[in-house]
């Protein structure tokens, strides 16, 4: 399911409209966005919770060339499924 599929679906159960939603799903995955660039886990019962994650810097290595690389330590973001879309998934 894409975006615009999400958007139909979540207005055809809400009884609201396609722009409704679709500012809706925006103004959301923005809140998610920024919460997370201030380091801050954003967490949904029933769903599960969005966070960041530090990735530490390691070697790599050039598929093309064979050439080891240093990769720099980052940070990323990751969801962490919650129990009840866990079950819902079997």
């Amino acid at each position: 399911m894409n975006k615009a599929e999400l958007v139909e679906v979540v207005a055809k159960k809400a009884d609201l409209s396609k722009a409704d939603v679709q500012r809706v799903i925006n103004g959301f995955i923005e809140a998610v966005k920024k919460a997370l660039r201030k380091g801050e886990k954003v967490q949904l019962i029933g769903l599960g919770s969005f966070l960041v994650r530090s990735r530490k810097a390691r070697t790599g290595r050039n598929p093309q060339t064979g050439e080891k690389i240093k990769i720099r330590a980052k940070k990323v973001p990751a969801f962490v499924a919650g129990a009840a879309l866990k079950k819902a998934a079997k």
